[in-house]
């Protein structure tokens, strides 16, 4: 894969999504009237999330074939990392939701969001096959692309941004998740998950696995509301990556750079 490709992949991917959305928030009336109101789960909304996966999955079949594909989707197996970033995923994340929903008033002994488990499961099976499909394309294509020419610190941030300003269209709309929420604290909230997702990429040398984890354990429903403090905790919990992996954040040595990595002899 050459740097180039980065190009069309963002270009496919704003383009499905911001094509998507734009037509309802242009065209709301004949677009709800054909298609349906909007919401987090319709299924054009599905087809914008998985707007970065569908765009990674063109950009290496165009330019490796099926089998660059199939190289790119092997990165999901790589599961090797240390036992901190496994307990940073299932603990230190629902963790920064407790504290932040706590600071915001919540307390143990609530209602439930979820009247069963069963409830929760359907939920969490709407979660898991929507927002970490993006990483196919984020973490799978467009981080080691921009880690050839930036320093890991530099392309987390670049691609935060990029991720951030990927949603807005989402923040103008009512009937999707984000509708409710602020959009200058979400954005600070990309930079920072960018930040974290990027060290734990590099330490796990390109694993789209630790990411899809990562990316669920935001989503998933059993934790609390926390928005929008999550963002600023997450950005403390950012800084404290960049400078415990400061050494591999700081230089382009040892960054992970290869979109489709083929095995070794």
């Amino acid at each position: 894969m050459r740097e180039r490709a980065l190009l069309p992949f963002l270009a496919i991917t704003f383009a499905i999504a911001w094509g998507i959305l734009a037509g309802y928030l242009f065209l709301n009336a004949p677009m709800s009237r054909v298609f349906g109101p909007i919401t987090g789960h319709h299924p054009l909304f599905y087809l914008a999330v998985y707007a970065p996966a569908i765009a990674a999955l063109l950009v290496v079949f165009h330019g490796e074939g099926p089998g660059g594909v199939r190289r790119l989707l092997s990165r999901l197996l790589l599961w090797r990392a240390s036992l901190g970033w496994y307990a940073f995923l299932f603990l230190g994340v629902p963790l920064v939701f407790y504290v932040a929903a706590m600071w915001q008033g919540w307390r143990f002994g609530d209602p439930p969001a979820f009247a069963s488990l069963s409830a929760w499961l359907v939920a969490a099976l709407l979660m898991a096959i929507k927002g970490p499909v993006e990483e196919l394309g984020w973490r799978g294509v467009a981080l080691p692309l921009l880690q050839r020419r930036f320093t890991p610190l530099s392309a987390a941030i670049l691609l935060g941004l990029i991720w951030g300003l990927w949603h807005l269209p989402a923040f103008l709309l009512g009937g999707t998740p984000q509708g409710a929420w602020s959009f200058l604290p979400f954005l600070v909230g990309a930079v920072a998950l960018s930040l974290i997702v990027t060290a734990m990429f590099n330490a796990s040398r390109g694993s789209l696995l630790l990411p899809v984890l990562f990316h669920f354990q935001l989503i998933n429903p059993l934790w609390p509301d926390a928005q929008p403090l999550e963002n600023l905790l997450f950005l403390a919990v950012a800084l404290g990556v960049v400078w415990r992996h400061r050494r591999s954040m700081f230089r382009r040595e040892g960054a992970v750079t290869a979109v489709t990595p083929r095995a070794r002899a």
